[in-house]
């Protein structure tokens, strides 16, 4: 293909991407669907994402400001997606993973996640916040408000000590999976530190995520230090999905700078890939691990299971972190392996040169950081934003981060 100057290139690929969310956004609702294509055993075509709609309104924000999309049609999808949420099913206030997207009703994410999702919720307000944020005060922006306050976010506590991530119906604990370590949700303790309402305690962030093996590192992989996370750093997504928002630049606590952690995290997978110890085809020019779908089904990949999948979305949306590597690698997909990559809504989820497989579509999760990563690595856009809530500073201030102002 035709080699593209350089923001030619992310303009292409942040508008091409963002058809997923306005093109293929569902009908009724608004709302990001979960993918689009495959048999997943639930209808494609109606289940919508929570988290992924979260992540969508960021992108179509992002591309009504770089005049992609026109301001007064992105304000009125978002008007519809808000007015759908608020007569949707609600546990505690949190929102169920999947549902239908003309209906509302839950579609079960697994036999016993079938209520709230706190995780998802988080990434959902996310996107409401940086919305209410961009929008100003209104209508629109007093019922984002109303959704925001209603998250009881410390009925997911069991303990002082502990955030769940999944609330029933049923009160059973069971199988509520405990959020702890270091990974994708750490936007959730921020927000439910921030809740004006029902917020949570402050130990369930200091005992509850802290407490884990795979919250602490300080090891070195491929001669780079990761501070926090599994060996390797883990999926490239812990980088991007709470990070959409949560400006990482001079954000810092006793354990971290999270600037130079999420790069570190990034620069490992993209040396993993130079040295390709399992010898897959493609690797080096394309990088990057992540939850994705694979030619043997859905996985988060990593360095430490690998099983030959790249995810376009790995090494785009590590752009703010990685600018050279990230942008060598979107050139790569674009101009080498452009035909067979390119699809109805940007680049295709993954693919798996050493057996000559590409994902038959897209995914909401992956397509949202891909655009809204893009953009923070171009602007700051959103990571301003959201950083802009008045809720957040005081809730980073008594989670012992402290913060110096990014200079651009």
């Amino acid at each position: 293909m035709t080699r593209l100057p350089d923001d030619a290139l992310l303009d292409l690929v942040q508008r091409r991407t963002l058809r997923y969310f306005w093109d293929f956004g569902h009908p009724v609702s608004g709302m990001a669907r979960e993918r689009s294509a495959g048999d997943y055993g639930y209808d494609v075509g109606e289940t919508v994402t929570t988290g992924g709609t979260g992540f969508g309104i960021m992108a179509l924000i992002a591309g009504a400001e770089r005049g992609f999309l026109p301001r007064r049609d992105v304000i009125a999808r978002i008007g519809r997606i808000v007015d759908f949420l608020g007569r949707a099913p609600r546990y505690q206030g949190g929102f169920a993973h999947w549902m239908n997207g003309t209906s509302g009703a839950t579609v079960a994410f697994s036999a016993k996640d079938d209520g709230g999702d706190i995780v998802e919720t988080a990434f959902l307000m996310m996107g409401l916040l940086t919305a209410r944020q961009w929008l100003g005060p209104g209508p629109l922006a007093t019922a984002i408000d109303a959704l925001w306050h209603a998250v009881n976010w410390a009925a997911y506590c069991p303990a002082p000590d502990r955030l769940m991530w999944h609330w029933t119906d049923r009160g059973d604990w069971a199988d509520a999976l405990p959020i702890t370590g270091y990974h994708e949700a750490l936007v959730a303790f921020v927000l439910g530190m921030a809740s004006p309402i029902h917020p949570i305690n402050v130990l369930a962030y200091e005992k509850g995520w802290k407490t884990s093996s795979t919250f602490e590192n300080g090891k070195t992989f491929y001669g780079i230090r990761l501070p926090l996370g599994p060996d390797y750093g883990g999926p490239l997504f812990f980088t991007h999905y709470s990070f959409l928002g949560l400006d990482p630049r001079g954000l810092t606590d006793r354990h971290a700078d999270y600037f130079e952690q999420n790069r570190a995290h990034a620069l490992i997978h993209h040396a993993y890939a130079q040295a390709n110890p399992k010898g897959f085809k493609g690797y080096g020019p394309a990088w990057g691990l992540t939850a994705c779908d694979g030619d043997k089904g859905y996985n988060a990949f990593s360095p430490t299971n690998d099983l030959g999948v790249i995810a376009p979305t790995a090494a785009i949306a590590s752009l703010p972190y990685t600018p050279a590597e990230s942008l060598a690698a979107l050139r790569h997909y674009h101009e080498h392996l452009g035909d067979r990559l390119w699809g109805e809504y940007g680049l295709r989820d993954s693919f798996n040169e050493t057996i000559g497989w590409v994902a038959p579509g897209h995914l909401a999760i992956d397509q949202g950081p891909i655009v809204g990563m893009v953009e923070n690595a171009r602007s700051g856009l959103l990571w301003r934003l959201f950083m802009s809530a008045p809720e957040i500073a005081p809730a980073l201030a008594r989670m012992g981060f402290a913060r110096a102002m990014p200079s651009v």
